[in-house]
C-alpha cells in the first residue's frame, strides 16, 4: 500500500489549490486520500475563487494566487493553473517557504525549469510534477523486470500516445495558442509523458531524436493557432536502441491511448495506460498477460495496489499514489520513483529538442541539456 502521510506521526499536510478546472479536483481528491487538508483555493478571480472553493470543498477562498503562496497555515501549494503561468507561481512558491507540485510542463522553456529544480534542491523543498503514469503498478513491475535483466539488452521500442480531443476544427482550448500553453502543445501535453515514462521504464534516457511535427489547422473557433496536434519522432537511447514515437491529438476514438513496448533481446513488455490491469510479456516460445496481482507483485508495484486482484485500479489511484508519495516526501520519506522538478526540468530539455529538431525538417539533434 501507498504510504499514507497521516501514518508518519508527523501531522497533517495543508493544502492550498491554484486553479479551479479538471486537474484541480483530480489533485483535491488525490490530496484528501493522502490525508491532507484542502485550507484555501485560488484561481484568476475572486469569484472564480470561490467558486472553486465551493466546488472542491475547501475551507476558504483566496481573492489571488498572493493569498494562498503566502499563507502561513498551507504547506504544499498544488499548481493547476496554465502552462504560461506554472514558472513563476511555483518559483513564487518555493521562494515562500512552500512545497509544490507543479502541473506539467513545469515551464514553457527549459532555462526557467532549470531556475526552479535549482531553487527546490537549494531550498530544500519537495517540488513534483505529476507524471503519473509511472504509479500504474504495472509500469513499475516493466520497470522491475527490465531492470533484473529479464528483458535482455534493449534493441528498439515502439510507443505512441494517442487522443481525439482536437480532432474537429471546432475543437479549441486555451492550449492551442503559445501566449498560454508554451511554444509546444501536443508534445508537451502528452508526449511529455510518454517520454518520461519511457526513460522511467527503459532505466536510460533517450540520448538523440529526430522529430517531425504536424498543424493540421491554422484556426480553431476563429483564432490562429500556433502550436503542433502530431508528432512524429525517431529516438536513440543511451545504450544504442532506436525507437518510434507518435503523439497525436487527432486520432480518431482513441482517448488516453498510451502505449509503451520495449523489445528486449529476451522478451517484449508493453503496457497500455487504456488497459493498466494488464502487462503483456512476449517471447520466442510463447507470450502471455501478466495480470495485476499484489500476492505476486514485485514490492514496488505491490506497494501502489490499493485494493485486491480483479478489483480494476485506474488514472485517479495512479494519481492519488503520487500524491500519497508527495505527502510522505514532505513528512521526510524516500519514496522511489517519485517525479521531481528535476525530471520536470528534463522533460523540457526533451520538449526543446523536439522543436528545435522538427524547425530543422527533422535533423537528429542531442536530446541533453
Amino acid at each position: 500500500m501507498t504510504t499514507d502521510v497521516t501514518d508518519t506521526g508527523l501531522g497533517t499536510i495543508r493544502t492550498g489549490i491554484l486553479g479551479g478546472g479538471f486537474m484541480a479536483r483530480v489533485h483535491r481528491t488525490a490530496a484528501r486520500d493522502a490525508g491532507g487538508e484542502l485550507r484555501a483555493v485560488a484561481t484568476r478571480s475572486a469569484a472564480g475563487g470561490r467558486d472553486a472553493a465551493n466546488a472542491l470543498g475547501a475551507e476558504r477562498a483566496e481573492s489571488d494566487a498572493a493569498g494562498v503562496l503566502e499563507a502561513t497555515d498551507i504547506d504544499v501549494v498544488h499548481i493547476c493553473t496554465p502552462n504560461a503561468t506554472h514558472a513563476d507561481l511555483a518559483l513564487r512558491a518555493l521562494h515562500a517557504g512552500k512545497h509544490v507540485v507543479c502541473e506539467k510542463p513545469l515551464a514553457t522553456t527549459a532555462q526557467d525549469a532549470r531556475i526552479l529544480a535549482e531553487t527546490a534542491q537549494a531550498r530544500g523543498r519537495v517540488a513534483a510534477v505529476p507524471f503519473i503514469y509511472r504509479y500504474h503498478p504495472m509500469v513499475r513491475e516493466a520497470r522491475a523486470r527490465i531492470a533484473r535483466g529479464d528483458a535482455g539488452d534493449l534493441l528498439t521500442l515502439d510507443c505512441s500516445y494517442l487522443q481525439d480531443w482536437m480532432l474537429l476544427p471546432s475543437d479549441d482550448d486555451w492550449r492551442v495558442r503559445s501566449e498560454s500553453g508554451g511554444a509546444s502543445r501536443a508534445f508537451a501535453d502528452i508526449g511529455s509523458h510518454l517520454c518520461d515514462l519511457v526513460e522511467f521504464v527503459a532505466g536510460e534516457r533517450i540520448r538523440t531524436l529526430s522529430a517531425r511535427t504536424r498543424r493540421v489547422f491554422s484556426e480553431r473557433s476563429g483564432q490562429t493557432v500556433d502550436t503542433e496536434d502530431i508528432v512524429a519522432l525517431l529516438v536513440e537511447t543511451e545504450s544504442g536502441a532506436l525507437g518510434t514515437l507518435l503523439i497525436s491529438q487527432m486520432a480518431a476514438g482513441r482517448k488516453n491511448a498510451l502505449t509503451l513496448e520495449l523489445h528486449g533481446s529476451q522478451q517484449t513488455l508493453r503496457f497500455e495506460q487504456e488497459r493498466p490491469e494488464e502487462l503483456w510479456i512476449g517471447m520466442r516460445e510463447e507470450s502471455r498477460s501478466l495480470l495485476r496481482d499484489p500476492a505476486s507483485s514485485v514490492a514496488d508495484s505491490a506497494r501502489l495496489q490499493r485494493v485486491p486482484a480483479g478489483h480494476a485500479m485506474g488514472y485517479q489511484d495512479a494519481f492519488n499514489g503520487f500524491v500519497a508519495d508527495v505527502y510522505a516526501a514532505i513528512a521526510g520519506a524516500q519514496p522511489d520513483g517519485l517525479p521531481t522538478f528535476a525530471d520536470g526540468f528534463r522533460s523540457a530539455v526533451l520538449t526543446e529538442a523536439v522543436l528545435d529538431s522538427a524547425a530543422q525538417g527533422g535533423r537528429w539533434v542531442k536530446a541533453t541539456a
